[in-house]
């Protein structure tokens, strides 16, 4: 999340259960003692042995006698694609571009962990501009402390679990290059755009290192699915996006040690629906409520996004149809 909309409440989403087809079953032809059957009977009983032989094959071969219909979700934007080949399981106006929240947190996220020779147990010392930052834009914090000294890890978790704004810009802050903190910041932005046209994302562009940009922040529901995707190759990645809950041990000024208190995952899917391991929550007055998901069953993985949907527990809801629908159409 990033800006707070008034009267938002995270909630714990129920996952839909998704409807199953139904399988047609060819019944049996039957004459009365006093009657004898037509001299076609015999071919007809034949033929609908043959049906249901037929039938009862598909359906040991997974074959569904029905498909599943495609749900209707609230979210302007929606897209599920199969994580092994990338293939398209859904999609609502996946190519329109959106404003995206703090889902642009997971390209913060892969661009620090695409760095060469990284350190994770490196620490970075909060700067008070960090904090300033935070309360100008009204934006989702971890709270950290500024003089504290945080560790990379620390600050991916305060980034992906509270969706901390403070942490990304101390992560844009370290990452980034240059002899001034905006040109840092500069530098980094840049890289995740680079790291977008390396992933082919032709619908994405970043302004900013957390979501709240100046307009020019935008992707798109299958371009946010791809690049999830790719970020979930990264196993610090996968580990800290399907984490509930997160308590960091920060250094402080004078060298004691502080116990923050625990960062929450603001994915509700986490916990609430059967296999779900992770991705991003963004919200914010232009993008809404977004979602970026994915989960894994019987050792199949869909990944997934909606855009623009109405609350917080609705677009958990709608997410969750689409999980259910993506793993019915691999099933």
């Amino acid at each position: 999340m990033i800006n707070v909309i008034p009267g938002a409440r995270v909630r714990r989403a129920v996952a839909v259960a998704l409807t199953s087809g139904t399988v047609l079953a060819a019944g049996a032809l039957s004459t009365t003692p006093s009657q004898a059957a037509p001299a076609h009977t015999s071919a007809q009983a034949a033929q609908a042995a043959q049906a249901a032989q037929a039938a009862q094959a598909a359906q040991a071969r997974g074959v569904p006698a029905r498909a599943a219909a495609a749900p209707s979700i609230v979210a302007k934007g929606g897209f599920v694609m199969n994580d092994a080949n990338g293939g398209a399981l859904y999609t609502k106006a996946a190519d329109t571009r959106r404003a995206t929240g703090s889902t642009t947190k997971i390209m913060t996220a892969k661009v620090v962990l695409s760095q060469p020779e990284l350190n994770l147990d490196a620490k970075v010392t909060i700067q008070m501009a960090y904090s300033d930052y935070i309360v100008s834009k009204n934006a989702s914090s971890a709270r950290l402390i500024v003089g504290d000294k945080v560790t990379v890890r620390q600050l991916l978790y305060g980034l992906m679990l509270p969706s901390g704004c403070d942490a990304a810009y101390a992560l844009a802050d370290r990452f980034g290059s240059g002899n001034t903190r905006a040109a840092r910041v500069k530098s980094f932005i840049g890289k995740m755009n680079a790291e977008a046209k390396k992933l082919g994302l032709k619908n994405t562009r970043f302004d900013s290192f957390d979501g709240i940009g100046n307009g020019g922040n935008y992707s798109t529901p299958r371009d946010l699915t791809k690049l999830a995707g790719s970020a979930m190759k990264n196993s610090t990645f996968r580990t800290i996006v399907k984490t509930k809950k997160y308590t960091a041990k920060t250094v402080t000024r004078k060298g004691g040690t502080r116990t923050m208190a625990p960062w929450v995952n603001t994915n509700t899917l986490l916990g609430s629906y059967s296999g779900a391991i992770g991705v991003k929550t963004g919200s914010g007055p232009e993008a809404k409520y977004c979602l970026v998901f994915a989960a894994t069953r019987k050792g199949k993985t869909v990944v997934g996004t909606v855009l623009t949907s109405s609350s917080s527990a609705q677009r958990a809801k709608d997410a969750a149809k689409l999980m259910d629908y993506g793993f019915a159409r691999l099933n």
